[in-house]
């Protein structure tokens, strides 16, 4: 299968710096970018680093072939030489970074790109577009998961995103805590549980509602979930009863005041002998509607709209910056924008999350001078490293791609959510859950 090149997923300034770099000669002078985010977008308690391993395949892919070449040629967008130099571009540079599923919060160095000038620069855009996407939707997917606790949450927001974008929505989501999603890509790409029934379409097509509902179940068997607020739901609750019988799988709700509603539902099921029947709601579900329908008889929930564009925060808001640099010498330079506005610290860092007791109650970022990032010493104790190794001389790190990338991820990020405090489980806007620390390593 001929794989399709990314290096134009990418914005033109990213090239004509390549290009002065190349006229310079500053091109190959060694240097690391860090992506982080200055602070919580939407006033989040704490942030969902996804994507990774959807980035990571997208480096493995970033080659100019003939068809790239020649735009850049046509348009003039840059010189013969950068052209030249582009023919046999590959990242052949190191990232370390937050594995998939962390948890990330203001100023951590959730990725660390290593190379010369020249190949890290044209990275920029590729990255953020990949991590500010996919740790936004996986960020809200968490604080739903939180709230749903226990149910089951399905995505359903294809129809509310663009389509490559829904695909990636759907395997974030299920990284942070959804069950399922109904995006037939995600689930051949990812490997994700997919889940669907029928829509109000399906009832409107047959003279009568009870035939629909016989039809489904000819189809699907008495397990499948009917969707029963079409008309009027007491009496579709009713029909679905009187057509399928007390075995029933579910019943969907997607419109009314959905916590009176669902309690007359179950009631109603009750009463008529279908007690194991769950109920299943949809209807512009967010963390704040999961949340106020924690005490009502739901059994399962179903999430577009909102999840899909990270509930109201559709981008994580993080940065791709140069922090160090080798200079004419030879030697290591910290560098880092003035703006008070936009406060950055230089240098590479490495990161750990401060844990006593088994619940974290600080992100230490600690500028690691001459030491690799991997090889610093905590300090502090019970601190847990953050960073692993994703990209080594331009190879990626294959186990975080693809179906068992996305099986890791979510097994990662269950394991690192039980770390929060309880703090971090509210929903409205407020401070971060921890406090980030910066400190110097011993001798920086």
């Amino acid at each position: 299968m001929t794989r399709m090149s990314t290096a134009l997923l990418t914005d033109r300034y990213e090239l004509t710096m390549l290009e002065a770099a190349l006229r310079d000669g500053t091109a190959s002078r060694p240097s690391v970018f860090e992506v982080f985010a200055r602070r919580l977008a939407g006033g989040r308690r704490f942030g969902v680093v996804a994507g990774t391993g959807r980035l990571l395949s997208l480096i493995r892919d970033f080659r100019f072939g003939e068809d790239e070449l020649r735009f850049l040629r046509d348009e003039k967008i840059v010189d013969a030489a950068t052209v030249a130099f582009l023919e046999d571009f590959r990242f052949r540079g190191s990232i370390i970074g937050y594995r998939e599923g962390e948890l990330y919060f203001p100023g951590s160095p959730i990725l660390t790109v290593e190379g010369t000038f020249a190949e890290a620069v044209v990275l920029e855009t590729l990255a953020l577009s990949v991590l500010n996407h996919d740790s936004a939707v996986a960020t809200a997917a968490a604080r739903m998961s939180i709230a749903a606790g226990d149910r089951p949450l399905a995505e359903m927001g294809s129809r509310r995103a663009g389509e490559r974008s829904a695909v990636a929505a759907a395997r974030a989501a299920f990284i942070a805590g959804f069950s399922a999603t109904s995006n037939l890509e995600a689930g051949r790409t990812w490997g994700l549980p997919t889940m669907g029934t029928a829509a109000h379409a399906w009832t409107l097509l047959h003279e009568t509602e009870e035939d629909a509902f016989r039809a489904q179940i000819a189809a699907a068997g008495v397990g499948t979930t009917l969707l029963v607020d079409t008309y009027d739901i007491a009496t579709g609750v009713e029909r679905a009863i009187g057509v399928a019988g007390t075995d029933l799988g579910g019943v969907r709700i997607d419109s009314g005041d959905l916590p009176v509603v669902a309690a007359r539902v179950r009631a109603q099921l009750d009463a008529l002998g279908a007690t194991r029947t769950r109920i299943t709601v949809t209807s512009d579900l967010d963390e704040y509607a999961l949340a106020a329908l924690a005490s009502s008889p739901v059994d399962s929930y179903g999430v577009g709209t909102s999840v899909v564009t990270g509930s109201g925060t559709p981008t994580a808001g993080m940065v791709y910056k140069l922090v160090s640099r080798q200079d004419p010498a030879g030697s290591w330079v910290s560098v880092a924008k003035a703006s008070a506005e936009k406060v950055s610290r230089g240098g590479r860092k490495a990161a750990f999350r401060r844990i006593p007791g088994g619940t974290a109650d600080a992100e230490v970022v600690m500028v690691s001078g001459a030491v690799d990032p991997l090889d610093a010493v905590a300090p502090h104790p019970d601190s847990r490293p953050l960073q692993v190794a994703l990209v080594t001389e331009g190879e990626p790190d294959s186990s975080a791609e693809g179906h068992e990338g996305v099986r890791r991820a979510r097994e990662h990020h269950r394991s690192v959510r039980r770390e929060l405090p309880l703090t971090a489980h509210g929903l409205s806007r407020s401070d971060p859950a921890i406090a980030t620390l910066s400190v110097d390593a011993p001798g920086a």
